[in-house]
């Protein structure tokens, strides 16, 4: 991948941590290096496809949609994917800022995939759906903890064992203190997800160690664990961005209070030197 796009992969990164929801929290992203032209057909397609995506993620967490036109050569392809435990609300408002963001960082790219912890967003000129690909995007282990020693991977595994052997695209597990959740997109069947989850779950079984957590991302699926119930705090709302708001205005409210006071005395003593000059 480009530098350039590294770049910009790592301002996204910086501006999830200040994201007012988890779910826009940014994981991976990158772009076809085929370019279009602005102004072509190839653009109007892609703004056809991407609207269709959007519109189509106000209802079902999952659709795969062709564009095709007598002016373009050939079709383009799309799909959006949303994690099984949000909200129809919520996986419209993720897709529609996967497309904002992939407006930026694939600029007047043939293809381009964002992941964001919430939803995937996905368009090519190059058939993709319905595809097996089990290539490893990213690989993330947490904080090493002798802590938990070999309960923790007693648990871990038992959970990775759960996911890996269960059904349907959306899959969690949970063991004790550690739990853990698996996905694949929709556009597999049941024997390719499993496949894929599989392969997920042995890179994080050998990968990761002690970790008290864990993730990995391959194109057609990802399974994550974390001890200490990370899962269930993700989708509590935004009680730390509130608190973290109330915080700041009383700052701000605090600041102003000094500045009238100071403009208060600066007043009384300009007011007193010119008594004393009468």
């Amino acid at each position: 991948m480009p530098k350039t796009h590294l770049s910009l992969l790592s301002l996204f990164s910086l501006l999830s941590l200040i994201s007012s929801s988890p779910i826009d929290t940014f994981v991976y992203g990158g772009c076809s290096q085929l370019k279009y032209a602005p102004g072509t057909p190839f653009q109007s397609n892609l703004n056809s496809l991407l609207t269709s995506l959007l519109n189509s993620a106000s209802s079902t967490s999952y659709a795969n949609i062709t564009i095709s036109s007598p002016t373009q050569d050939s079709p383009l392809y799309g799909l959006y994917q949303c994690r099984g435990d949000i909200s129809t609300v919520d996986c419209s408002k993720c897709v529609q800022n996967s497309i904002t963001q992939l407006g930026i960082l694939c600029l007047d790219s043939c293809g381009g995939a964002i992941q964001l912890q919430g939803c995937l967003v996905k368009y090519d000129n190059v058939t993709f759906v319905g595809m097996q690909d089990k290539t490893l995007v990213v690989k993330k282990c947490g904080l090493t903890s002798n802590g938990y020693g070999n309960d923790l991977l007693s648990r871990r595994d038992e959970v990775l064992m759960e996911l890996g052997s269960g059904s349907g695209s959306y899959r969690v597990g949970t063991a004790g203190y550690v739990s853990g959740m698996a996905q694949c997109v929709g556009d597999l069947d049941g024997g390719e997800c499993s496949d894929c989850v599989s392969e997920a779950v042995e890179r994080l079984r050998t990968g990761c160690g002690l970790s008290v957590s864990g993730d990995v991302y391959l194109v057609k699926c990802y399974v994550r664990y974390s001890a200490g119930g990370v899962y269930s705090k993700e989708t509590k709302g935004d009680s730390s961005d509130d608190e973290a708001g109330k915080t700041f205005a009383i700052i701000i409210g605090l600041l102003a209070g000094v500045a009238l006071i100071v403009v208060f005395l600066s007043f009384l003593r300009k007011a007193f030197d010119g008594g004393k000059g009468k």
